[in-house]
């Protein structure tokens, strides 16, 4: 059952770090969020009102206390468990709708300030959508070159580029078709993980209407273009891309039972990123005009994107924490810390670590050119630190590297 907690003014609900479950309603008086901002330092408080929720994201997404709750006036607030906070959710439609835009927000603008600090020059739509085609152009992505062209030809068939883009997509489907024969055999096969519980809800025929199937490279979704529909995967996986001045950066891959494409049709706003398959894909795809309705209609499906969210903005805040360290060897080690946080070992006495990482991955995370990437892990090499592979790093000593971050981050240990 929900317990009403009492709590004297001042007096403290949790700490940020604190690992507790409870998320909480505010019945009567008044609490004060803490916490310090990522990039400035500085201190940032919110004030939390009678009705209002708190302590949802960590609770859901089973990490850490992002903030510091306190009592600013004599307070009343009905602590919740996570599955009292599911039966009550699953049966509130504003509710749902209200926070799964929230957090889409929240999640909208942690992007922002991580395109920011990589210096990404914002696009308008259309540029956007062509610098997103060369970039699979560049990399001898033909497929996926001819595809976003071909969304671009579909969303704007009245631009004035309309014979140059015609032009481009030509030559590149000149090109996908030379490779074809070479990739023809490739990736038969659809990857089956039927057995994934959160499959099982979509597994009635009803849903089979939204079915639709994707080849290899075929792209699903385009950074940029306007978003209408958004995706469940079924079968097989799909890659997260951004195209980041020019330069097409890998940010995930997902596996059946993971949405994506939610977060344009919940704040009308263009997609944030390229989603392509990786081998052959079955997904089920939800218009925009029935999203309200199919999330409202199934509760499961609504908590199953609240969760994703809240895992989705923990693990962007761990990224961007990564970027805003100006020591270029604090900032490797804080990289080998998030896998090390990613990869959890069952033995916490053993210290050495193996990330199945490369070069370029660590750029990615770093926010760095693989060169200057190059040059700053064999800095660490050197000091013997880690042992470096074409397709895997070995940390020696994982507690070396944390000490190293303390010491030359500027940032107070986490």
């Amino acid at each position: 059952m929900p317990k009403a907690m009492q709590y004297t003014k001042g007096s403290i609900i949790y700490f940020e770090g604190d690992r507790d479950e409870r998320i909480f309603i505010m019945q009567s008086g008044s609490v004060l969020l803490t916490s310090t901002d990522i990039e400035s330092g500085q201190p940032v408080a919110e004030q939390v009102k009678s009705g209002e929720f708190f302590g949802v994201k960590s609770a859901l997404g089973h990490f850490g206390r992002e903030e510091t709750a306190t009592a600013l006036v004599p307070t009343v607030a009905v602590a919740l468990t996570i599955q009292e906070f599911e039966i009550l959710f699953s049966n509130n439609k504003a509710l749902i709708m209200k926070m799964l835009k929230v957090f889409s927000n929240q999640l909208r603008q942690i992007h922002k300030k991580t395109e920011s600090i990589l210096n990404n020059i914002s696009e308008d739509q259309q540029s956007g959508m062509l610098a997103v085609a060369k970039s699979f152009y560049d990399d001898e992505q033909y497929r996926s070159a001819c595809d976003v062209y071909l969304k671009f030809l579909k969303r704007y068939p009245n631009t004035t580029k309309k014979d140059e883009v015609a032009k481009l997509y030509a030559n590149a489907k000149l090109r996908k078709e030379k490779l074809a024969i070479h990739n023809r055999n490739q990736f038969n096969d659809f990857e089956d993980e039927s057995s994934n519980s959160s499959l099982k809800i979509f597994s009635l025929p009803a849903f089979e209407r939204f079915a639709k199937t994707y080849e290899p490279g075929e792209v699903i979704i385009s950074e940029y273009e306007p978003g209408d529909c958004f995706y469940l995967i079924q079968s097989g996986r799909v890659q997260l891309v951004k195209c980041v001045n020019g330069t097409k950066k890998n940010l995930d891959i997902l596996k059946p039972g993971e949405f994506f494409g939610e977060m344009a049709i919940l704040d009308n706003s263009p997609r944030s990123a390229t989603c392509m398959a990786v081998g052959n894909v079955k997904c089920l795809e939800f218009n925009k005009e029935n999203f309200e309705l199919l999330i409202t209609g199934n509760p499961q499906m609504a908590l199953l994107l609240l969760k994703l969210f809240c895992k989705r903005i923990y693990d962007q805040k761990r990224r961007f924490r990564i970027l805003v360290v100006k020591d270029l060897q604090a900032r490797m080690a804080d990289v080998f810390m998030m896998l090390d946080e990613m990869n959890p070992v069952s033995n916490e006495a053993e210290k050495q670590r193996r990330f199945n990482v490369t070069i370029n991955d660590i750029a990615h995370w770093a926010g760095l050119s693989s060169e200057v990437t190059r040059d700053e892990l064999n800095k660490l090499v050197e000091r013997r630190k880690i042992e470096l592979y074409d397709s895997y790093v070995i940390v020696n000593n994982i507690n070396d590297l944390k000490r190293m971050y303390d010491t030359r981050s500027g940032v107070s240990a986490r």
